[in-house]
């Protein structure tokens, strides 16, 4: 017990520095709570690159106090974060602490009987952005079904919501249900994963309507109306907090034939189109290892909207994609299929091609927004 918690000094001063300079102390930075919970338990960690202490991975510095590490589960983009959105992640061995890397985004989203019989506990800590389609709130909800399924433990490391001040969107239909949209919640869910966590067990989410055993250790200093700016960034094409912040209205370009800026250094903040010539700003999408192989329209110059300077407000914009569906010469070419899943309802695709306005259209958003917020109070650990 005294190895395990014996934490050194130099810890202490990284977790004080990241503390003053936020106000805010995440689970993670909370040792003195987890590492006694820890002790003689085999641990697996659902984590990626943003689960740090100060400038020290929680992993790394887990393992050196002794904690029993059996293996690492990797969402998207793997466990060091450095892989494309999309691209496969495959099984293999962390070369830093040698620790087996078993992929949760590839042939298998769920943690399998096997690959969890030899853990007693495992951890979830990793950044999300408050976003119903970013994917890491997915791999939350098989790792929750996979406990319940094997009665396992599973503690989440809270961290803060850059999108928690506000709820807006539509409500996902069910029938559109898929990795990047799991749960009937609006696009911004204005929750933390610790509270949605508690959301997808009491409303009967998983599998059999199950239930998980879940600890969540608190965030402190935090309310749903602070401000915080992500000290790393979440995921490859998520660079800077404008990107974070603009990226519950801009995603929904993805479902188009716009690019959202992948293979730039603005993902999510330049939107453009080689046959948008009326627009004055332009952008060449290249290959940029790391973020974006691939991108659409690669070498071929974009042009379209710069919202690097945007202002962004406290609500889902929709002013540029009306703006920009209005002037693409071929709307019959605008959407592609996997916008209604990034929507999660058919609807709003129709109502652009209406002409229908901004105003119109989140009016039909308010029954549903309206009793998700009553369900969601349920739920708040924070205020």
């Amino acid at each position: 017990m005294h190895k395990i918690l014996s934490l050194t000094f130099s810890l202490f001063v990284a977790i004080a520095a990241h503390s003053q300079s936020s106000g805010i102390r995440t689970g993670a930075e909370q040792l003195d709570l987890l590492l006694p919970k820890l002790q003689d338990k085999r641990v697996a960690f659902l984590v990626n690159h943003t689960a740090v202490i100060g400038r020290t991975h929680l992993v790394d510095s887990l393992q050196k106090r002794g904690v029993d590490i059996k293996k690492i589960l990797s969402p998207e983009h793997g466990f060091r974060g450095n892989a494309d959105a999309g691209e496969t992640i495959t099984d293999g061995v962390d070369t830093k602490t040698g620790l087996p890397v078993i992929s949760l985004y590839g042939s298998n989203n769920k943690p399998t009987a096997e690959q969890l019989s030899d853990v007693d506990i495992i951890i979830f800590d990793i950044q999300d952005v408050g976003v119903r389609f970013f994917t890491y709130i997915s791999s939350l909800h098989y790792l929750m079904e996979a406990c319940a399924e094997q009665n396992k433990k599973l503690i989440v490391l809270d961290r803060p919501n850059p999108n928690g001040s506000y709820v807006d969107g539509p409500v996902l239909d069910p029938a559109l249900k898929s990795f990047v949209g799991m749960h009937p919640i609006p696009i911004v869910h204005g929750l933390t994963v610790g509270e949605l966590a508690q959301m997808i067990n009491g409303e009967g989410w998983l599998d059999g309507k199950r239930k998980c055993e879940l600890e969540i250790i608190k965030l402190k200093n935090y309310t749903h109306q602070t401000p915080y700016t992500l000290p790393i960034k979440p995921s490859p094409n998520l660079p800077n907090q404008q990107s974070v912040l603009l990226y519950p209205s801009t995603c929904l370009f993805e479902g188009t034939v716009l690019s959202v800026g992948r293979g730039t250094q603005h993902p999510f903040e330049w939107i453009g189109h080689p046959d948008l010539k009326d627009q004055p700003f332009q952008f060449t999408p290249i290959s940029i290892e790391g973020m974006a192989k691939k991108p659409p329209h690669e070498n071929s110059v974009c042009f379209g909207v710069d919202l690097s300077k945007e202002k962004t407000g406290r609500e889902i914009s929709l002013k540029y994609f009306i703006q920009l569906y209005k002037r693409f010469p071929d709307k019959e070419k605008f959407f592609i299929p996997y916008f209604d899943k990034l929507a999660g309802t058919k609807l709003l695709k129709e109502q652009i091609k209406k002409g229908m306005t901004e105003k119109q259209i989140k009016a039909t958003w308010k029954k549903d927004l309206d009793t998700y917020k009553t369900m969601r109070r349920k739920y708040l650990i924070y205020s």
